[in-house]
């Protein structure tokens, strides 16, 4: 008849309880300490903008005070009232809102037809064209500067709000955006809109585009924020001021005869900043389901 081992001794259940205490103290310093540096990263990033704000309504002579205050001990709106009034910055704030609008729009609209073309139609040179567009993600934007620049002049568009729009109505960034995303749409739904009678036209308008509402708005924050902030383009193209946006009429003026007027400058930064935030935080949920949903497919 088999006999019984001697019986295994069992822990203490203190000294089980005593380890799992610890771990749950170490756990929570380390926390702590992440809680801590991802305070620090939010302050250090937030901080200059929320100065920028309260600056700018702030007089010049308190922005001047030693040392420097955060609330504005006396209030007051005139940067703002100066800033579009005396120095017509709602032309400059028309010109950057219609440059971007339609650089925006015009991104949509051709990445996403050119996206559609390479993800699935089938023609002669398919794939050595999106060779290509991969090799001009990888061409640095100041190496075609000159001779894009010298092409629009060769037109006549400088100092026009076409020489400003039209370099730029389609990226190679978004074609690969929508490139990725359209080739995740079944072909059996394209191919039984087609066995339906409808063109291509049709399929794209009615089927494709519905379905990339997610890419779309990454493509347009991404684009819009580009375009708004843009500086290099705009300095050169626009050659008189009734052309200038936003970022080259502050970056002027910071360099000018207001230099001195420190709450103006503020006022300026706020009214360039304040629309790009505005439109991320309306569309930050697309945003980031298109960053997810995108470019993870070959």
């Amino acid at each position: 008849m088999a006999t019984l081992g001697p019986a295994r001794e069992l822990p203490p259940v203190a000294g089980r309880s005593g380890r799992r205490h610890s771990d749950r103290l170490r756990r929570g310093r380390s926390a702590v300490w992440l809680y801590i540096a991802l305070a620090l990263g939010l302050v250090l990033m937030v901080g200059p903008f929320i100065y920028m704000l309260l600056g700018s309504f702030k007089t010049t002579g308190e922005l001047r005070q030693v040392p420097p205050t955060w609330w504005p001990q006396q209030f007051t709106l005139s940067n703002y009232t100066d800033l579009f009034s005396r120095l017509n910055f709602s032309r400059f704030f028309f010109n950057s809102a219609a440059v971007a609008a339609a650089i925006t729009a015009g991104n949509l609209l051709f990445c996403s037809m050119l996206g559609y073309a390479l993800a699935k139609l089938r023609f002669p040179g398919k794939r050595a064209l999106f060779a290509l567009v991969l090799g001009t993600l990888m061409v640095p934007g100041i190496v075609t500067f000159m001779p894009l620049f010298v092409l629009v002049a060769n037109m006549g568009l400088v100092n026009t709000h076409a020489g400003l729009i039209l370099p730029f109505l389609a990226g190679a960034f978004g074609v690969f955006l929508m490139r990725q995303f359209i080739s995740g749409i079944p072909d059996e739904l394209l191919d039984a809109a087609r066995v339906d009678g409808a063109g291509e036209y049709h399929i794209f308008f009615r089927i494709i585009l519905p379905l990339c509402g997610a890419p779309l708005a990454t493509l347009g924050i991404l684009t819009f924020l580009a375009s708004w902030n843009n500086f290099l383009w705009p300095l050169v193209v626009a050659q008189t001021e009734d052309m200038y946006t936003l970022p080259v009429a502050v970056a002027l003026f910071a360099t000018g005869q207001q230099t001195s007027n420190l709450g103006l400058l503020l006022a300026g930064a706020v009214v360039v900043v304040l629309p790009v935030l505005l439109v991320f935080i309306v569309l930050q949920r697309f945003f980031t389901q298109g960053i997810a949903m995108t470019g993870i497919k070959g």
